[in-house]
């Protein structure tokens, strides 16, 4: 009698079971769950004992597969530091993803930059790689100075946002004049 009641039970079990290969592959997939994950967190780049950047961000999940990732679902504060451990440019965004390998960091959704000159870009997508040390976009970006607003459709700038370059130009420009020009 107990051997019936094993197969029956077995019999039972098996009919619920279901071996829908997509469904498997979604549950034991490692790009769905992240391997790691933080809150409150701070992350400091540095190079020979200077911090080079540092990120703050509310949540980040890291994930490992077929291409390794870090996801900032909630945005990021991003500080550029100079050799006297000074920030020299800060950029903020909504959310953002680090591809690991390209040690490239793809900011999106309300993306501010601000310079120690108080030059301040908007976009809604901007890259920065870290190999580079290059900041760049292809949408649309808008950068107020204290003088001006410049527009444009894409820009690639050094990390620190000192020296930047506007594709598609428009807006108010205001031209100084070269002291080496001659008089009208």
């Amino acid at each position: 009698m107990p051997f019936i009641r094993f197969v029956f039970i077995l019999a039972l079990l098996s009919g619920g079971c279901e071996n829908d290969i997509e469904k498997v592959k979604l549950v034991t997939s490692k790009d769905v769950l992240p391997v790691e994950a933080a809150t409150g967190l701070e992350i400091i780049y540095s190079d020979s004992a200077h911090i080079k950047a540092k990120i703050t961000t509310p949540e980040l999940n890291r994930y490992v597969g077929n291409k390794n990732y870090i996801e900032l679902p909630k945005g990021l504060k991003l500080e550029f530091y100079d050799d006297q451990n000074k920030v020299t440019s800060t950029l903020t965004a909504d959310y953002a993803i680090r591809r690991e390998p390209e040690m490239i960091v793809e900011a999106r959704r309300n993306v501010i930059v601000v310079n120690e000159k108080n030059e301040k870009l908007n976009t809604e997508h901007l890259i920065w790689n870290e190999r580079t040390k290059k900041i760049y976009s292809d949408e649309f970006v808008k950068i107020t100075t204290p003088d001006e607003i410049i527009m444009g459709n894409g820009f690639e700038a050094n990390q620190d946002f000192s020296r930047y370059r506007i594709k598609n130009i428009k807006g108010t420009i205001n031209v100084k004049k070269n002291s080496y020009a001659p008089n009208p």
